[in-house]
């Protein structure tokens, strides 16, 4: 992916409503530096042991307590799974568990289930050659432990094969409401098109039937037609209608990538491209997934170009806006706030070792804000995931880099 750097600015952009293929109102630079009056303090500093090293995106339950996942370290080195409990005047961090050979380098967030236990996703592990994946589940110990550090019970529910099904699980998780899980997997990348057919190794998206006491798979989609679109990295998201949104990062009929819909029909599931990227500097290569805010609407972003965009529902179809151009490799899914604000990170850019941003919108004009630039240090570095926002406006995250012991860090970000 290109990469590029981001100077910590605060600047402003306008934006307005536009059909198909989206025209950009400039963008107007103000000279002065973004204001750095947020607190960063670090939770956890990784040490690269038993606790996991490069930690990624974190989930946050009602109780306040934060999830996530390293996809390192653990007495196998394939990688930990953990819990941050707020204690008194600091937080603790407890390994539920140390991924094992069946299936090593969780892959996604954690989520929480309808059912309160944990669901994931691994890149490595799985039945076949190559190590194709897994998802898997985490519960609590079934009787009453007396010490925090109480290992959890993983439990495997689908071993992908590498074949119909696809392999390397990739995005987000999500659930409908009659508890399936959804996701898509990233197959294989081959510039030349000749790693697409009959294998899915251009990717799938994918439905997780619990019945009977079993998971069984329904490929919802072969993401082998590189019209449609190609290797899905963010995982799917629905509308208030049922209907799925993701993103490719390659394929489509320009070859950067598609926006997609897949619809539930008699037949299956049938997608619709609703918007190809360019290759003319608007943005292309979108490798993150997509968030909705309250409205319907929904935000990602693209990894070349550095753009923040918009879709909206319009007339019976969609309307895609670029929003906001930070000029910089953006690769890991938004986060909606309340009050509509958005927020990521980025890889690369502030010093030198990435940074976290805001966008806010006053009167149609969207405001960029760099909320802090990590320096590699002991607060860490290279910031590539997703952030929780709570109620109080508080920025939870990681960086896999950095840190007291160069393992990545948990930290917040008070505003």
């Amino acid at each position: 992916m290109l990469k590029l750097f981001a100077p910590g600015r605060a600047w402003v952009a306008c934006s307005r409503p536009i059909l198909a293929l989206a025209l950009i109102c400039p963008l107007l630079l103000i000279g002065t530096q973004a204001a750095q009056s947020q607190t960063l303090t670090v939770l956890h500093n990784f040490t690269g042991g038993a606790d996991g090293n490069d930690p990624d995106t974190l989930t946050r339950d009602s109780a306040g307590n934060l999830y996530g996942t390293a996809s390192l370290g653990g007495s196998g080195n394939l990688g930990t799974a953990f819990k941050l409990t707020h204690r008194n005047q600091g937080w603790l961090l407890n390994v539920l568990y140390s991924f094992q050979s069946d299936g090593g380098g969780p892959s996604s967030s954690l989520i929480v289930g309808p059912d309160g236990s944990l669901y994931g996703t691994t890149a490595g592990g799985g039945c076949c050659d190559r190590s194709p994946g897994t998802v898997y589940n985490l519960r609590p110990p079934a009787t009453f432990c007396s010490t925090v550090l109480c290992p959890w019970t993983e439990t495997v529910l689908y071993h992908f094969t590498g074949g119909a099904d696809s392999r390397n699980p990739a995005g987000h998780l999500t659930f409908d409401q009659a508890g399936n899980i959804y996701g898509t997997n990233f197959g294989f990348f081959f510039a030349d098109g000749s790693g697409n057919g009959s294998s899915n190794l251009g990717g799938a998206a994918w439905e997780l039937v619990h019945s009977g006491g079993s998971w069984t798979i329904n490929v919802l989609y072969d993401f082998s037609s590189l019209d449609g679109g190609s290797n899905p990295d963010g995982g799917v998201t629905f509308d208030r209608t049922g209907n799925l949104y993701g993103t490719t990062i390659n394929g489509g009929i320009l070859g950067n990538g598609v926006i997609f819909q897949l619809a539930p029909s008699a037949g299956g599931w049938s997608e619709q491209v609703l918007y190809n990227f360019p290759d003319n500097g608007q943005g292309a290569l979108p490798g993150a997934g997509l968030v909705a805010d309250e409205a319907g609407n929904f935000y990602g972003d693209v990894a070349d170009g550095g753009w923040v965009y918009e879709l909206t529902p319009s007339g019976g179809g969609w309307s895609y806006s670029n929003l906001y151009q930070i000029n910089t490799s953006l690769h890991s899914d938004l986060t909606v706030d309340a009050q509509g604000n958005l927020y990521g990170t980025s890889y690369e850019g502030g010093q030198g070792y990435g940074f976290v941003f805001k966008l806010s919108q006053v009167g149609g004009v969207w405001t960029f804000t760099d909320l802090h630039d990590f320096t590699g240090g002991s607060d860490g570095a290279y910031p590539d995931s997703s952030v929780v926002v709570d109620a109080n406006g508080v920025i939870y995250g990681t960086a896999p880099g950095g840190g007291a012991f160069g393992g990545g860090t948990v930290w917040m970000l008070t505003q």
